[in-house]
């Protein structure tokens, strides 16, 4: 009786298609899968997603390892004899695809044509990359030999504004020199004018005071000049009032009775008096005499007579 065979299928990563691996897949030793394991450049930024159009169909990432249900990846068909040894088969093969994918930006396993489609793919964007580098190093030939020329104008530029620059510091500092004399001067000024201005502020105050003062003698003196001119200068000079029996003049008795004998000299004093006081009048009214002349001179004083 024939015993019936196991059968494992793995399925293309991106089209699905069951695979027939290679038989030399069960024989790797653990120096081969450790060099497998070893990290490798990182490929190209490829958009697979984009170019999907040259692949039959794409299937997002997915690992064999980690899937819960075996039969995604593979399927077991057999006794239960060979299991366990087609198990570990089927973990190696399944971590060699899992190290595959973990080292490049391409899911493992893939069929032939898919292969083949992935490395067209490849072989093009290498293709553009290898346009764009002969383009930059095409470029960085052409800035070697130009820079040094660029260079040396940006320099002659460079060194030509730095001498307008410091032509223009110069002109600057000489400005800036120039107002702060011209500072000083002023501040100088300033401070004369102030001093005059103290000067003449104090000259005025004092012209003030004394204007004050001025006008206060000047409203005295006006209010003695009104007393004045309403005072009666005989009514002052010659008091003419009585005191007893007699009448006087600044005190002086006219006269004198038995009863009241009164000196002679106060007598010829009060006369004496009269005489001023009528020769005061009469050159108040221009009045002139002209039979008598009187010549008032204190207790001596007398009436001469004219000759006619």
């Amino acid at each position: 009786m024939v015993e019936p065979k196991i059968t494992v299928n793995f399925l293309c990563q991106r089209c699905l298609q069951p695979l027939k691996l290679d038989p030399a897949f069960s024989n790797l030793d653990q120096h081969t899968l450790n060099e497998l394991s070893l990290p490798i450049y990182p490929a190209p930024d490829v958009d697979l997603e984009s170019q999907a159009t040259s692949l039959d169909h794409y299937i997002p990432p997915f690992r064999l390892t980690e899937s819960g249900n075996a039969a995604s990846g593979f399927m077991l068909i057999g006794d239960e004899g060979e299991a366990e040894s087609l198990s570990h088969h089927v973990k190696v093969t399944a971590g060699l695809f899992d190290i595959l994918s973990n080292t490049s930006d391409v899911d493992h396993p893939l069929c032939e044509e898919c292969t083949d489609s992935l490395l067209d793919l490849m072989d093009q964007q290498l293709r553009l990359t290898e346009d764009e580098w002969n383009d930059y190093n095409e470029y960085l030939k052409s800035m070697i030999l130009i820079c040094p020329m660029l260079l040396r104008l940006e320099e002659l530029r460079l060194q030509e504004d730095l001498k307008q620059l410091q032509a223009e510091e110069a002109a600057t500092l000489e400005s800036i020199r120039k107002h702060e004399e011209e500072r000083d001067r002023l501040e100088r000024e300033e401070e004369r004018y102030y001093r005059e201005y103290s000067r003449h502020r104090r000259e005025l105050l004092l012209t003030e005071d004394e204007f004050r003062s001025l006008g206060c003698q000047l409203h005295y003196a006006q209010t003695q000049l009104d007393k004045l001119k309403k005072t009666n200068v005989f009514n002052v000079t010659f008091h003419i009032w009585h005191s007893g029996h007699f009448g006087t003049i600044n005190n002086f008795r006219l006269g004198r009775l038995p009863s009241a004998p009164v000196d002679w000299s106060e007598i010829n004093a009060a006369w004496g008096q009269t005489a001023l006081l009528l020769a005061a009048l009469a050159r108040k009214m221009n009045l002139t005499f002209q039979r008598f002349r009187l010549v008032p001179y204190g207790n001596h004083s007398y009436i001469e007579v004219c000759n006619i």
